[in-house]
């Protein structure tokens, strides 16, 4: 497994090591003894899926608030996407600073974004499905969001953001100058 840190290197980008044939290949994906030797401790509690069938379609900024916030490894098992993690810890460095990688299914990438990150994600393909492990539950009062389009982030997500697809929740999102950051 090769672990590299993201210019905010707290966010790592996680490659497993395929073994492959004739058949195709098998990996290991996670595995906490090799997580905690790269630094990455984290007790997951919690596997989620999701599966979006257009190209274009937008998931985040999410975040959970303390004491439900969450450090997510995320991968994607068919199509790909460009993954996104803004740094939200006040007393950071790189605070408002964001991180991008691209994930497909192709390459096997996966990204730790640990807790008192923004996250979001955009497919790049068709019927893309995405993987991700969270270190805590979900909790819907602890649940929020920041727009995706804020100009003061200036996130390039690689997309002609006319042709996103975005939902509700995540159109009516706060605006960076808005949100207070809870981390």
């Amino acid at each position: 497994m090769q672990v590299d840190a993201l210019s905010i290197p707290e966010v790592k980008l996680i490659t497993p090591k395929r073994i492959g044939d004739a058949r195709g290949y098998f990996c290991e994906t996670y595995n906490a003894r090799a997580f905690k030797q790269a630094g990455i401790c984290c007790n997951f509690v919690q596997d989620n899926q999701s599966y979006s069938a257009s190209k274009g379609t937008l998931r985040g900024l999410h975040y959970q608030a303390p004491l439900f916030a969450q450090a997510k490894l995320v991968r994607v098992l068919s199509g790909a996407i460009v993954d996104v993690a803004v740094d939200a810890r006040k007393a950071s460095p790189t605070y408002g600073k964001w991180v991008k990688a691209e994930l497909s299914a192709e390459n096997g990438v996966q990204i730790f974004v640990p807790a008192g990150f923004l996250h979001g994600f955009v497919t790049l393909q068709l019927n893309t499905h995405v993987a991700y492990k969270v270190d805590n539950y979900y909790d819907q009062a602890s649940d929020g969001s920041v727009k995706w389009d804020d100009p003061e982030l200036a996130i390039d997500w690689g997309v002609d953001g006319g042709d996103m697809m975005v939902s509700n929740k995540d159109s009516k999102a706060l605006s960076w100058k808005a949100f207070r950051s809870p981390f």
